[in-house]
């Protein structure tokens, strides 16, 4: 994660918050759960909150995240999931086995580094089973990565857009949408 962003216990605070006035944090495994994937890779994990509630849900998930103050906390909290330090840009990222589905959740797009989505997203394609699925959710900026060049890149890697909404509960995507979760599906 790039920036001065909060990190660690300070960034799980936040949800933490918001779960404390109701708020449903689950949306994001909500979406993917729907799906029914065995496996799941949380690319860009965070303190894990969507891999967790996966794992509970049972579902085999997996966490990559190249910030170690975030790991730290994800395996304090749930020490049975695999947690792995690594950067979704490295072409030699290695993980165990081929993920049903790969869930890009908290505007990990923007936050890898300027230039790197590409690899990114072909990284994350490499790390898929046949058939399996790219949920990717970020906030659309003037100056950021646009659906269409997202949609290029899945393409360019053998993905192909299955479906598009405005948030993680479905609702339509509309050109003047602020926020996409795009499913790109393998095959």
């Amino acid at each position: 994660m790039r920036g001065d962003a909060p990190r660690g216990e300070e960034y799980d605070r936040r949800f933490e918050e918001l779960a404390a006035r109701g708020v449903d944090m689950h949306g994001e495994a909500d979406l993917i759960d729907s799906y029914e994937p065995a496996s799941v890779l949380d690319a860009g994990c965070g303190t894990g909150r969507v891999a967790i509630e996966l794992h509970r849900r049972g579902r085999t998930v997996t966490g990559v995240d190249l910030d170690p103050r975030m790991l730290e906390v994800a395996r304090r909290k749930a020490p049975g999931i695999s947690w792995v330090e690594g950067d979704l840009a490295d072409r030699t990222l290695a993980l165990d086995g081929q993920f049903d589905t790969v869930v890009m959740a908290g505007n990990v797009l923007i936050f890898v580094a300027p230039g790197t989505e590409g690899v990114v997203v072909a990284n994350m394609a490499r790390m898929l089973a046949p058939g399996g699925r790219l949920i990717a959710g970020y906030s659309l900026r003037p100056d950021g990565l646009s659906v269409a060049v997202l949609d290029e890149l899945a393409g360019a890697v053998g993905l192909s857009l299955e479906s598009r909404w405005s948030t993680w509960d479905r609702q339509p995507f509309e050109p003047a949408s602020s926020y996409a979760v795009s499913v790109h599906r393998l095959g």
